[in-house]
């Protein structure tokens, strides 16, 4: 969800709390080049009639269409904080005892190709998805996504209050092959050891001290969510017994491209010779990942130089040079699949992320 977005709703619910990390005005909402704008919502600014209705259309709107129930005999009370983190959006929401569904009906109404990322901040949690079932005590982590239906249920603590933060991440940024990512999907995932508590201690702290942010952060801390999430993501897909042979050439030969992505002459042959093997084995490795060779190492580059793009410190370096120094050897075939992938050519995304362009 692009800012844009954020504030076209937020326009929409004049009741809704905005509250922004600075000083300054701009058209009556305070703000300032110092500042980084954090998006809350809070059902108490709306009668007690209404709020599940307007929650439901919160939901809808800034994460993902879905069906929330509540039971309770209380007035629904709940309260959504949102931040932008340069394309990966951090939520934590708040909510009694209350269930949620996700229903085929709601993935073919929108489906944004996203892996949510949660931690289960207060209260219990259990969850479904893919005919797999999982329960969530407070710190415990989980992953699963928005193109399959799900089920969960939210059990209250002794204060009446159940809470979960949400990272919303885009599929397409995953480094890791997305065969191997799906098959953590709703299983639950230790938060208070190893690298799911660096990860947990990380997000929990982020979303605790977001007055302390300037505006070029965001796109920084962003980076920083990414890799610790595919890091204890890769660190729970290493860890079930030793690898096969298989796995193991298969590790390598990931790691061998990262590691080679500005190589120009990155490619099949070059990675199944560095390999000992032949290239249809390779490709039938890649086969079984759901992917091929050419077009992750493709989707690698990409990745690369959008990072590189979006970093103000690398603003005195042309585009082309980026380019250059991720493997493309053309700046044509670089800005038509930079353009082909992003929606937007590399000069229009670089002056997107600094809000340089007038439709935003």
């Amino acid at each position: 969800m692009t800012p844009a977005d954020i504030f076209g709703f937020v326009s929409l619910t004049a009741q809704c709390v905005l509250r922004v990390l600075g000083q300054g005005s701009h058209d009556g909402v305070q703000t300032t080049a110092e500042a980084m704008i954090e998006t809350v919502l809070n059902s108490e600014n709306y009668p007690i009639s209404e709020r599940l209705d307007w929650w439901n259309e919160v939901c809808s709107r800034l994460l993902v269409p879905c069906e929330v129930n509540y039971d309770g005999a209380d007035g629904f009370c709940s309260r959504l904080g949102l931040l932008d983190l340069g394309g990966i959006t951090v939520a934590t929401i708040s909510y009694p005892s209350l269930r949620s569904r996700r229903t085929s009906r709601h993935v073919r109404q929108s489906d944004p190709e996203l892996y949510q990322f949660a931690v289960a901040l207060d209260g219990r949690h259990t969850f479904s998805q893919e005919r797999r079932h999982v329960c969530l005590d407070a710190g415990d982590l989980l992953l699963y996504d928005t193109s399959h239906p799900n089920d969960s249920q939210a059990f209250a603590d002794e204060r009446g209050r159940a809470g979960v933060l949400v990272v919303n991440v885009p599929r397409k940024v995953m480094s890791l092959p997305p065969a191997k990512v799906d098959s953590l999907m709703a299983t639950r995932i230790p938060g208070d050891t190893g690298v799911g508590a660096l990860l947990s201690r990380f997000l929990t702290g982020l979303v605790r001290t977001t007055d302390s942010y300037r505006p070029l952060d965001a796109g920084r801390l962003g980076v920083v969510a990414l890799d610790l999430i595919t890091a204890t993501l890769a660190h729970h897909l290493d860890a079930p017994a030793p690898h096969s042979p298989r796995q193991a050439l298969i590790a390598a030969i990931y790691s061998y491209i990262e590691h080679n992505l500005g190589a120009p002459g990155l490619d099949p042959p070059a990675v199944a010779a560095a390999h000992h093997i032949s290239v249809r084995y390779l490709h039938l490795l890649f086969q079984q990942q759901d992917t091929t060779v050419s077009s992750w190492i493709r989707h690698r580059r990409l990745e690369r130089c959008r990072h590189d793009l979006a970093e103000p410190l690398l603003d005195h370096r042309p585009i082309g040079a980026i380019a250059m120094r991720w493997g493309f050897t053309s700046s044509a075939e670089f800005s038509r699949s930079f353009r082909s992938t992003y929606g937007l050519r590399p000069s229009e995304y670089r002056a997107d992320v600094r809000g340089c362009r007038p439709e935003r």
